[in-house]
């Protein structure tokens, strides 16, 4: 959509960004850090991304992207959007590096005081990096128009956040984010002013 110069958009004509968690896997339910391992969903994790279809249907997405990571490509084609699904690696999930699949507590054992949104992880991202993988994706998102989606991940989806509205990485300490949940950024009134305009529904 163009617009004459000096004309404002509506909040009506603004990008909306849909940020999707995927389903759950036997890794998230039981607190392992995932990262690269490629699990599927679980039984449980596949309905509540068929539950989506409902949730999203209407939005009528322009671009529907999901990071190559099996679990969240599944909750995209079960959330009827398979047809339209495009891979961005950039929205893959926080390489743990050596605490992949350990859950907080193991990490803590050996790192007493670890905090990933300061300390990252050995052999993997720091938060630097992700910090900056997040903004390389934000600055592609911001030229694109329309309804977005993105399936990917929990600590990556805190990120792109906080990220979005130019909030340092630990800040994403302090936003929950479930399994198949539905998140939007957006902007209030102008592009210059990007803001959260949904986090972690569930319905």
């Amino acid at each position: 959509m163009t617009k004459a110069p000096g004309q404002a958009e509506s909040s009506a004509t603004l990008p909306r960004i849909y940020v999707i968690r995927h389903g759950e896997t036997a890794w998230s339910l039981t607190g392992q850090h995932t990262g690269r391992t490629d699990l599927p969903l679980t039984p449980a994790g596949e309905a509540e991304a068929r539950t989506l279809a409902g949730r999203l249907s209407g939005l009528g997405f322009d671009r529907v992207y999901s990071s190559p990571r099996l679990r969240a490509c599944q909750t995209c084609e079960l959330a009827g959007l398979g047809g339209k699904i495009e891979i961005e690696p950039d929205l893959a999930e926080w390489d743990y590096g050596a605490y992949e699949g350990l859950r907080v507590d193991e990490i803590r054992a050996q790192s007493p005081g670890w905090n990933i949104y300061r300390d990252g992880c050995p052999q993997g991202e720091s938060p630097e990096q992700i910090a900056a993988r997040a903004d390389r994706l934000i600055a592609r998102l911001r030229t694109l128009e329309g309804n977005l989606a993105l399936f990917s991940h929990g600590h990556f989806s805190r990120i792109l956040t906080v990220r979005w509205v130019g909030l340092p990485v630990p800040i994403a300490s302090h936003l929950l984010i479930n399994t198949a949940s539905v998140s939007m950024l957006t902007y209030e009134s102008s592009r210059s002013r990007p803001v959260i305009g949904l986090w972690n529904s569930l319905r």
